[in-house]
C-alpha cells in the first residue's frame, strides 16, 4: 500500500506512468466514454482548509471513476480535536477505500497515514501540495512534451508549492529558478528532508526578472497562503516587485507558458494581461487537477492497468 503525502513518495518511473495514464483518462472524458475502474470504491475527503478546485476535482473525478465520495469538513471531523487523529484514521479507513486530506500541518496527515489501512492523499498542507504539481507537470507535458532538462521560474513565496516544485525538479531532472522576497525564502531542509538535492536542480535569484530569463515556464501563487492571513499587509509590501507581468514573460522563452494554481489576484502576484493572455494555460492546469488525480487514485488502489 502506498500513500501520497509529498512528491517524493513516488518514483520518476511511476510519474511517467501517471502522466501517460492521465492522458488516456482525459481522452475518455473528452469523448464521453465511461471509465469506471473504481466502481464500488469510496473516497473520504477531509477538509480542514477551505477548497474549490480540490473538492470539485476529487469529487467529480471519483464519481467519473464509478466510485462514491464522503465529504467531511472541519465541523464534521475536527482531526485531533474531537478525538485523536490516530483513532479517526483507524475508523475512517475501515469504512472507505481511500482518504484525501487538506489540512494545515504536514505532521497531521503523516500521523493519519501511519494509522490508516487505506492509501492517504495529500490534498494540500502548509508544507506541500503534490497533487497540484502533478497536474502542473501533466499540463506542461501536454503542451510542450517532456519537462526533462527544461527550466521553470518560481516567482513569489517560498511556500508549499515552491517546496513541491523543488522536489519535482530533483526527481524528474529539470531546473527551478526560485525568486522570493527576503525573509520568504524556500527552506531547503523542509523541501528535501534528509535527501541531498541533485546538483543544479534549483537556483536562487534575488531579482525575479533574472529568474525568468530564458525559462520554459513561469509560475506563481498568491502572496498570502491560507493560514498566513495575519501577515497580509506586510506581505503586500514585501512582494510588490514579485508580480508576474508582461516584462517578466518577455524575459522568458518566446514560447514559455504561464501557470498559476489559483485562486488568482490580478494586479498582485500576476497582471491580468498575463493570466488572461496567450501564454497562460491556467484553465487547462485547473481542469488537469481532476484528470491527474483520477490517474493517481486509480494507481493507488489498482496499481498499473491497461485500458
Amino acid at each position: 500500500m502506498k500513500h501520497y503525502l509529498q512528491f517524493f513518495d513516488l518514483t520518476a518511473d511511476e510519474y511517467n506512468y501517471l502522466f501517460s495514464r492521465a492522458a488516456i483518462i482525459k481522452g475518455k472524458f473528452k469523448s464521453y466514454e465511461k471509465h469506471h475502474t473504481l466502481a464500488d470504491r469510496t473516497l473520504a475527503m477531509i477538509f480542514e482548509k477551505a477548497s474549490t478546485r480540490t473538492r470539485v476535482s476529487f469529487e467529480a473525478g471519483m464519481y467519473q471513476l464509478g466510485g462514491s465520495v464522503v465529504h467531511l469538513t472541519t465541523g464534521d471531523s475536527q482531526l485531533g480535536r474531537a478525538e485523536p487523529i490516530e483513532d479517526s484514521a483507524k475508523v475512517i479507513s475501515r469504512m472507505t477505500d481511500l482518504v484525501m486530506i487538506r489540512t494545515y500541518e504536514q505532521s497531521k496527515i503523516e500521523n493519519f497515514a501511519a494509522n490508516s489501512r487505506v492509501p492517504v492523499i495529500n490534498g494540500l498542507t502548509n508544507e506541500f501540495h503534490p497533487c497540484q504539481i502533478l497536474a502542473d507537470l501533466f499540463t506542461f507535458i501536454e503542451h510542450r512534451g517532456s519537462i526533462k532538462g527544461k527550466t521553470v521560474a518560481w516567482v513569489g513565496d517560498g511556500n508549499n508549492m515552491a517546496n513541491t516544485w523543488l522536489q519535482a525538479a530533483d526527481l524528474l531532472d529539470f531546473t527551478v529558478h526560485v525568486s522570493t522576497p527576503s525573509g520568504y525564502e524556500v527552506d531547503e531542509k523542509l523541501a528535501f528532508g534528509d535527501r541531498t538535492p541533485r546538483a543544479g536542480c534549483y537556483k536562487v535569484f534575488s531579482d525575479p526578472m533574472q529568474a525568468c530569463e530564458g525559462v520554459d515556464l513561469v509560475t506563481t501563487d498568491v502572496w498570502t497562503s491560507m493560514g498566513y492571513e495575519a501577515e497580509n499587509e506586510a506581505r503586500m509590501k514585501a512582494f510588490a516587485d514579485w508580480c508576474v507581468d508582461s516584462e517578466m514573460m518577455a524575459a522568458a522563452k518566446s514560447d514559455a507558458l504561464f501557470m498559476h494554481c489559483l485562486p488568482a489576484h490580478r494586479g498582485e502576484e500576476v497582471m491580468a494581461d498575463v493570466i488572461d493572455g496567450p501564454q497562460s494555460v491556467v484553465w487547462d492546469e485547473a481542469e488537469n487537477r481532476m484528470h491527474a488525480q483520477k490517474a493517481l487514485m486509480e494507481y493507488l488502489l489498482l496499481g498499473r492497468i491497461n485500458g
